[in-house]
């Protein structure tokens, strides 16, 4: 399989952005994962993304396995933790929370699952991933005992992000949250995507069409939906 992430970078270049629907294992029921699939599928997503902060059993890996049967799209981890991985996804986004100074999430958790990894023949994705603040405390905020950037100091995003950057990370992704009040601001996405030439994610708090379209005109290069989808709302 083509690497996919020299084919976000060939649309980065070319101005084509990306959504992706997130899919958390423990709010799915797999014996409607074809229905799931299709719904997907005439979202017009690029790619899925699976993870979640909780999970309540050992859901994940049959829900990977059966999303890569069902999808014809290529699926991501977004791990939760260093125990969601799975043979059967196509990448995993390897990330580090950069915006937090809980070393467990910045290289703890990547050092203990580094090896495993290894072993595998998924393609790892370094990804910086910044928490903004959203209005409420979130899963990840409360999981990760990290505290998120405000939405008004654009600035430490930037300084945060230039550093992923410079640390050679991949991509960077601004993080309202799952569930989140409000997502990530316009200024907030516009002052980081200035200022970066590797792809930047956006997601948390969007909920509709439009906030999509405004998350990629301010500059996001893919757009992350999960709730508003898992809620019907995004179509």
């Amino acid at each position: 399989m083509k690497s996919i992430y020299n084919s976000i970078i060939k649309d980065k270049k070319r101005g084509k952005k990306s959504l992706v629907i997130l899919i958390d294992p423990d709010k799915i029921n797999l014996k409607k994962i074809d229905k799931l699939a299709d719904k997907i599928h005439q979202s017009g997503a690029n790619y899925v993304f699976v993870g979640g902060s909780l999970l309540s059993d050992n859901s994940f890996e049959k829900t990977v396995e059966q999303l890569k049967k069902s999808l014809k799209i290529p699926v991501i981890i977004f791990p939760g933790n260093n125990l969601q991985i799975s043979k059967y996804a196509d990448a995993i986004l390897f990330l580090s929370l950069i915006s937090g100074r809980n070393p467990e999430y910045l290289i703890g958790q990547q050092v203990a699952v580094a090896p495993l990894l290894a072993k595998t023949k998924l393609e790892v994705i370094s990804t910086g991933y910044i928490l903004i603040e959203s209005g409420k405390i979130t899963s990840v905020e409360y999981i990760s005992n990290t505290k998120p950037i405000p939405q008004d100091k654009p600035d430490i995003a930037v300084a945060t992000a230039l550093a992923g950057q410079m640390l050679g990370m991949k991509m960077i992704y601004l993080e309202a949250g799952s569930g989140a009040s409000k997502p990530v601001s316009e200024k907030m996405i516009q002052s980081v995507s200035k200022h970066l030439k590797i792809p930047v994610i956006v997601g948390g708090g969007i909920r509709t069409k439009k906030q999509i379209q405004k998350t990629f005109k301010a500059g996001a290069d893919i757009v992350v939906v999960g709730t508003a989808f898992e809620d019907g709302e995004v179509e």
